[in-house]
């Protein structure tokens, strides 16, 4: 390969690829160009293909003069399925409706369709030597019909019941007689086995109905001679003369039965009357006689005289002892009177008790015979039955060989199924298409040419170029681990060890060490500690920084005093919001309730949504990112995003806090993409040569302000109260 080493790794020169098509552009376009012609040169000798179609319905259709209850039936027949208009399409290519198409069009005498009738001479030669049948003793229709079926298409239409017939034929009038054909044949096949059905089930029925009649006559005259020689003539149609009369005389003995019953009760009323001589006359039956009715008047006008004459005449007066004399005469009267009704309601009663008792040995009598008729009314039944069902059957016969005849006719049995379109003659033809086959040739030897080209231009060696291996570019595993020892060793003692910041992973080592050992004067907060956490913090509300980004080269008591900030600027009534991205995790243990909650890592993993990672400090109304709980190194190749996460938040926050642990500025530099940014160095035991060192390389690295934080001991004295 030119320019390229043996062994040596190589690399696709796009570039010099796309060169060498346009150097070669003219070729490639004459050759495309050439391409088009041959296309359209071919397209032309080709002999034009015509397409036409027609669309059959296939439905349930009824007789034009059938009766509304036949057209319902008919309507509410079950409509067919797939596997049924699946049946159909089969029928429309089968044999011997092909066939018959042939023969009806004459199929067999034009060339296109009869190949052996113009056998070629080498044809004639193998017929001659019986190597091949003469396909001339085939009939014509055979020998067309595997042209036919070459050129034919049957389909059903997905979704609906329509099938289409599609022929292809070189002249455009057949294209359209063959389909037009072969629907009508299809129709008249269908309509002509309708009419066989109906003859046969008319030659069929007319012996059986003939039987049935004999039958049912037959079965019908037994019922009625055994319903004479039993006695079980009938009354209403459904009911015996015994078990009529049965219930005749239950009816009559129940109402006799009242009676009784009720004579003995007002004869007991009337009984009861006389014998405690309470008045009688508000019983009915003595209210109901003209006699009593009378003497109550007579009664009731003597006691009115009796009644006037006291007033003037003594008791002993003979006028007196008169009318007394008559008023107890009639009363005497009365009491005759409504005993002789006592004995009348009583005689009712007896002859009521005599009627039940013939009655009760009448029904005896009859119960029997009707017993007697129950028995005999088993085999009556057992006959009625028998006739009953020959009967039905007779007039189901009857039905069925009525709709037989009535559809015996051609016109009255139309196919289940109508032409919806009928094939036209095309103008156009349906192959070939000129213009999409030159288009297709003239784009297909464009890029066959433009791939040709590339590949020899692959294949000669120009368009590879060696790869330039250089260590700054590429990113192993084994570089990060390298670098996720800390840059900046700790300077004072902590509770446990300084762990290296998340962004150790991803910092850059530094090339030069750098020299300055001058000091730079710090923008520092001017209050009685100038380095106290609530100066800083005072400092941070006057900046209206949108950032901070807080560097703890001791470990977990900068990280302490951190969080101390941000609570003091969550108490003053900013909006602040805390980034956890030390090593150790110490600011999520201090503010976080849960240790595995979500955080940093996750979201640069895409583990969590960005919602998902804010949380609310334990102690006061600042949130918090916490660490997270994905891979530190898996995270960290996406530390550039931190950079938008950060504009976001300073977007919504007053200000924004990052914690990175023992951070250097090769891995704070990644954080942000502008210098508008306050370094805060949390050095809770001050010593002067590492803070002027870290000021020093902030500065030179283009952080202006850089601000020293140095309040350990107050910040663990607050946490340790808190817990």
């Amino acid at each position: 390969m030119s320019g390229v080493e043996r062994d040596q790794d190589v690399d696709i020169d796009l570039g010099q690829l796309v060169r060498a098509v346009w150097a070669r552009r003219l070729r490639i376009l004459t050759i495309t160009l050439v391409g088009a012609g041959v296309a359209f040169a071919g397209a032309k000798i080709m002999s034009p293909q015509y397409r036409s179609e027609t669309r059959i319905l296939i439905e349930p259709r009824a007789p034009a003069f059938a009766s509304t209850q036949q057209v319902n039936d008919a309507g509410a027949g079950p409509l067919m399925d797939e596997l049924n208009i699946a049946s159909q399409v089969q029928l429309l290519q089968s044999a011997d409706l092909l066939k018959k198409v042939i023969n009806d069009l004459k199929l067999y005498n034009l060339p296109e369709f009869d190949d052996a009738a113009n056998g070629s001479a080498m044809s004639s030669i193998l017929v001659k030597l019986h190597l091949k049948k003469n396909p001339m003793e085939n009939p014509p229709e055979e020998r067309v019909i595997d042209a036919f079926v070459e050129r034919l298409q049957v389909y059903q239409v997905p979704g609906s019941r329509v099938i289409g017939i599609n022929f292809t034929s070189k002249d455009p009038k057949l294209a359209a007689a063959i389909p037009n054909a072969m629907a009508n044949v299809y129709l008249s096949t269908q309509s002509g086995a309708k009419l066989d059905s109906n003859s046969e089930a008319t030659r069929w029925l007319e012996p059986e109905i003939e039987s049935l009649r004999r039958k049912v006559s037959e079965a019908e005259k037994k019922v009625a001679e055994y319903r004479t020689s039993h006695g079980l003539l009938q009354t209403n149609g459904t009911t015996t003369f015994p078990a009529q009369q049965l219930n005749d005389i239950s009816a009559e003995l129940t109402r006799v039965r009242g009676d009784k019953a009720n004579a003995e009760a007002r004869a007991q009323a009337v009984r009861n009357a006389l014998s405690s001589g309470e008045a009688s006359d508000t019983l009915p039956d003595i209210m109901s006689s003209q006699t009593i009715q009378r003497l109550k008047g007579t009664e009731s006008g003597l006691q009115s005289q009796i009644s006037d004459l006291q007033t003037s005449l003594l008791n002993s007066h003979p006028r007196l002892k008169s009318l007394r004399a008559q008023l107890a005469d009639i009363r005497t009267q009365i009491r005759q009177e409504t005993q002789k009704i006592l004995a009348s309601i009583e005689n009712e009663a007896k002859v009521a008790d005599l009627r039940a008792s013939e009655l009760e040995r009448q029904k005896d009598t009859v119960q029997a015979n009707s017993a007697r008729a129950g028995e005999d009314e088993v085999g009556l039944n057992a006959l009625e039955r028998e006739a009953t069902a020959q009967r039905q059957l007779l007039e189901t016969y009857l039905v069925r060989y009525r709709e037989a005849a009535s559809r015996a006719d051609s016109n009255s049995s139309p196919a289940d199924a109508r032409i919806v379109s009928k094939a036209i003659e095309p103008v156009d033809p349906y192959f070939p298409k000129v213009v999409p086959i030159v288009v297709v040739a003239a784009v297909a030897t464009l890029i066959l040419s433009a791939i040709v080209t590339m590949l020899a231009e692959l294949f000669s060696g120009r368009a590879l170029r060696p790869i330039d291996a250089r260590p700054e570019t590429i990113e192993t595993e084994t570089v990060a681990e390298e670098k996720i020892a800390p840059q900046a060793a700790p300077v004072a003692a902590a509770r446990r060890p300084a762990q290296p910041s998340m962004l150790a992973v991803v910092a850059d080592e530094e090339d030069d060490a750098i020299d300055q050992e001058e000091e730079t004067a710090a923008e520092l907060p001017q209050d009685d500690n100038e380095f106290s956490v609530t100066s800083v913090a005072d400092y941070l509300t006057g900046s209206r920084a949108p950032l901070a980004i807080a560097i703890s080269p001791t470990g977990d008591d900068g990280s302490a005093a951190t969080v101390l900030l941000t609570r003091i600027l969550a108490d003053a009534g900013r909006r602040v919001i805390l980034i956890d991205m030390t090593g150790s995790g110490h600011p999520t243990e201090l503010m976080a309730d849960d240790q595995a909650a979500a955080g940093v890592t996750d979201l640069l993993c895409g583990e969590a949504a960005f919602g998902d990672t804010i949380h609310s400090d334990r102690f006061s109304d600042a949130h918090l990112i916490p660490q997270g709980r994905s891979d530190v190194r898996r995270a960290m190749r996406g530390v550039d995003r931190l950079s938008l996460l950060l504009d976001a938040l300073a977007a919504a926050y007053d200000l924004v806090v990052v914690e990175c642990g023992a951070a250097d500025v090769a891995g704070v530099s990644r954080l942000t993409r502008s210098r508008d940014v306050e370094i805060i160095l949390s050095l809770p035991q001050l010593e002067e040569t590492v803070f002027v060192t870290l000021m020093t390389e902030f500065q030179a690295a283009g952080f202006e302000r850089v601000v020293l934080m140095s309040d350990g001991e107050a910040a663990e004295q607050r946490f340790g109260e808190a817990a």
